[in-house]
């Protein structure tokens, strides 16, 4: 039977700009939908719709394949370079990869691919898998990932007489080397130009994804000590924690190992390197608003003025530090890395720079490296910095002395129970407006542009929240901060007793307040 003919809901495997499923059967409840099968049609599908794009055949066409340690993700590579090499295509099997590395392979000219596919689900659970796509133009949009599942639905595809050829070269070494370059360059170390972190010990916990290579193939040719660096081996099962800087149990772990190692710096990635943390000296996590306000330092210094694009959940105290303090422009922007980064993009067009997008998450995309949310190059120009403020005698921690950070932060997730929950979730925001129009202590945000940002300005909840529609999922994620103990819970109170009689919503999540 044609694998079109399957009972197979393609359109179920967007998630924005990229393509996840479940690759592999061990979580109850979860059918695995992305299947060989499925990957050797979504590879036939990206190379039909990039051949169209550049005006080639597939036969002229040349595409880099990698994938993150994910225990399904040598079989889904070998699928997804059966169905590109059908068609005629070129392939360089880069193997084990990160997924900027992935794009760099469209712009390194000793690989000058014309697209390239990264097998990933970030940092979802071992079962998941998915596809990342990439052209010299950088990283797919919504519009171009539902084109090709269109392409993979019909399954109108022309072979090619022979199959295309497969190449294997090491991706990692040449992205590597010019990170280190980069680094060598920027400090400018006026006694040990080649290692100019000389002296410094950097530990790096890869959580068993795909970025221990930043250990011993950038780190270590510059010089740094990165004994007691952990989970840098590939590990699919994921053993020891979510590779995932956003979990608490990940950062706790690096915290407290920078800590027990005495070592100067601290480094996180997530599964496919896309997103970066750091930590001090003294165990303490740069991340969220503190990992903005860094990363925004040092872009400012070099770019006066530029405008820093960020997610919608961003604290008020990073506007201040962001404006007051760095005389820089605050863009908060909306939830999803795609959309920060377009909106950076767009801003830079119409004529204001922009040389920094970042979502809290940590995908952090700069104007300098191609808008590329790329965690090894984030973290690289944290390095940078760390070796300029040692030879000054500083801590890199000192650009960020004057940030105002909250007392409290949290989010819930409040469940939508109706059907069409986007016109259920939409009601509830508007009717949270005007219900916040009633409140002579409450006043809505102007210049956001997703959900309800209401600033709370009563002594005992001196704070704000924001309540959206999840980009996906039925449900309004709701963030609280609170510049005094106990203002979270008193806020979040007022907001239980407006949402309590409001129908088709699950807001026992607030009882954790």
């Amino acid at each position: 039977m044609p694998l079109s003919t399957l009972p197979i809901n393609w359109a179920a495997l967007q998630n924005g700009s990229d393509i996840r499923g479940i690759a592999l059967d061990g979580v109850a409840g979860e059918i695995v939908n992305l299947t060989p099968a499925v990957v050797t049609t979504l590879g036939k599908a990206f190379a039909t719709w990039l051949a169209a794009a550049v005006q080639k055949p597939t036969t002229e066409l040349t595409l880099a394949v990698g994938r993150d340690s994910r225990l399904s993700g040598p079989t889904l590579m070998q699928a997804a370079i059966a169905g590109m090499t059908a068609l005629g295509c070129r392939v360089i099997d880069v193997g084990m990869a990160s997924t900027p590395a992935m794009f760099m392979s469209t712009v390194l000219p000793d690989f000058a691919c014309h697209g390239a596919i990264m097998l990933t689900a970030s940092h979802l659970p071992f079962n998941r898998n998915g596809l990342k796509f990439f052209t010299r133009s950088g990283g797919l949009g919504k519009g171009d990932i539902a084109r090709i599942l269109e392409l993979a639905e019909r399954g109108d595809f022309s072979a090619a007489p022979s199959p295309g050829p497969v190449d294997h070269r090491d991706l990692i070494a040449a992205y590597s080397t010019g990170l280190v370059q980069q680094i060598r360059q920027a400090v400018n170390h006026p006694e040990t130009f080649d290692q100019p972190l000389h002296g410094l010990k950097i530990i790096v916990d890869a959580g068993n994804g795909a970025g221990g290579f930043y250990a011993s193939q950038v780190l270590e040719p510059l010089g740094a000590d990165t004994t007691g660096s952990q989970f840098l081996d590939p590990d699919g099962t994921f053993p020891n924690h979510m590779p995932n800087p956003e979990n608490e149990a990940a950062m706790a772990s690096i915290c407290e190992a920078v800590v027990a190692q005495g070592a100067d710096f601290g480094i996180i990635f997530d599964t496919d390197v896309d997103r970066g943390a750091a930590v001090d000296h003294q165990g303490r996590e740069l991340n969220r608003n503190r990992l903005i306000a860094l990363i925004a330092a040092i872009v400012l210094q070099a770019h006066p003025g530029s405008t820093i694009v960020t997610d919608s959940i961003t604290s008020d105290g990073l506007t201040r530090f962001i404006e007051s303090d760095l005389g820089g422009t605050h863009h908060r922007f909306k939830r999803g890395y795609k959309n920060v980064i377009n909106e950076a993009v767009r801003l830079n067009e119409v004529g204001q720079p922009a040389w920094l997008a970042i979502e809290t998450s940590g995908h952090g995309a700069m104007k300098a490296n191609y808008f590329l949310d790329d965690g090894a190059y984030l973290v690289s120009q944290l390095l940078v910095e760390l070796a300029k403020t040692r030879l000054a005698g500083k801590l890199l921690t000192d650009l960020i002395a004057p940030l105002q950070e909250p007392e409290e932060s949290k989010e819930f997730r409040l469940k939508i129970l109706a059907a069409d929950f986007k016109s259920c979730g939409t009601g509830v925001i508007e009717q949270l407006q005007a219900f916040v129009a009633t409140q002579p202590d409450w006043a809505i945000v102007p210049n956001n542009y997703e959900g309800v940002r209401v600033a709370c300005q009563m002594p005992d909840e001196d704070g704000w929240f924001l309540l959206r529609l999840s980009l996906h999922d039925p449900v309004l994620p709701l963030n609280i901060e609170s510049n005094v103990a106990g203002g979270v819970t008193k806020i979040a109170q007022r907001l239980r007793d407006f949402l309590t009689p409001l129908a088709d919503l699950d807001i026992s999540a607030l009882e954790q307040a």
